[in-house]
């Protein structure tokens, strides 16, 4: 099923973001997870890609091996980082060998120890030149791109991020996957302005469960999301991590049927190649049952 087709429908479109462990252990646990997180009938999978390409090899694998488990279709994150156009073309074609169905096509952050992305030479500056060069060359491809309902933080404002996103949009993707966020409304004003801008290719929200405190404050001081001021007086209530976790939980379920009931196209999980969490926001939503 293309992407396009998956969210052709009325129904809520489900997918879930996995890493790529580090150890074979931990893609042992990862598998063991993805069974669980299966049992919701998601529609898709992606895989994130380490930065300059350093898990390429294994994304690939893992990717793929979900794929051939499940039966789903599954996404690729791949990000300008450190490639020159033909080591993007060599990936793209690997992916295609191995039976990928979708990119999630991403400039990518800079690398560790830089405060700004440099594109190497021969390489991409932007999302949308990778957007391009895939629809153009391998057009096969399903397209994920990111929004940021909150700013992306290199985006002087949030007009110039827009304008980013069109290009994007136009360049040839087929959906908008977002940065996590803690507050709807920061997503439905997003999503608005989407609309005004003039883009009609779905807006999926992305979803990240709070596992702890110390957790959701590090994650979101990387990506310049902002935790409501109750929620984090909640979480502070106990220095218990299970206490947090299922204060986590509940804000998640409220997150997730808030947007269910407003009509979203899909709901995207940072799972944190783990099941519970997920799994038990998803027992608790009304009408994304499978």
């Amino acid at each position: 099923m293309s992407l396009r087709e998956a969210f052709s429908s009325d129904r809520c479109v489900l997918s879930f973001e996995l890493f790529p462990p580090k150890t074979d252990a931990g893609v042992a646990d990862l598998m063991k997870s993805v069974e669980e997180l299966n049992a919701h009938q998601p529609d898709f999978f992606t895989c994130t890609y380490g930065a300059g390409g350093s898990t390429r090899d294994r994304t690939l694998s893992i990717a793929a091996d979900v794929r051939a488990k499940l039966g789903l279709p599954v996404a690729s994150h791949l990000t300008c980082v450190g490639s020159t156009r033909d080591q993007l073309r060599g990936y793209l074609s690997a992916a295609r060998e191995r039976n990928i169905d979708y990119i999630v096509a991403l400039r990518g952050d800079p690398p560790k120890g830089e405060t700004t992305f440099t594109a190497v030479e021969g390489g991409l500056r932007y999302a949308n030149e990778l957007v391009s060069l895939i629809r153009e060359e391998f057009p096969e491809f399903g397209i994920v791109v990111a929004g940021y309902p909150e700013v992306h933080q290199e985006a002087p404002n949030a007009q110039v991020d827009m304008e980013n996103l069109v290009r994007k949009v136009e360049a040839g993707a087929d959906v908008v996957v977002t940065q996590l966020f803690y507050d709807n409304d920061d997503f439905f004003r997003f999503r608005d302005a989407c609309q005004a801008a003039g883009i009609r290719v779905p807006i999926v929200p992305g979803l990240l469960p709070v596992l702890s405190l110390k957790q959701v404050q590090r994650i979101a001081s990387l990506c310049g999301a902002k935790l409501p001021g109750a929620f984090v007086d909640k979480l502070q209530q106990h220095d218990d991590t299970r206490w947090q976790f299922e204060a986590g939980v509940a804000h998640a379920i409220e997150q997730t049927q808030g947007l269910i009931d407003a009509g979203v196209p899909g709901i995207h999980f940072y799972v944190l190649n783990k099941s519970n969490a997920t799994s038990k926001i998803l027992s608790q939503v009304t009408q994304l049952a499978r």
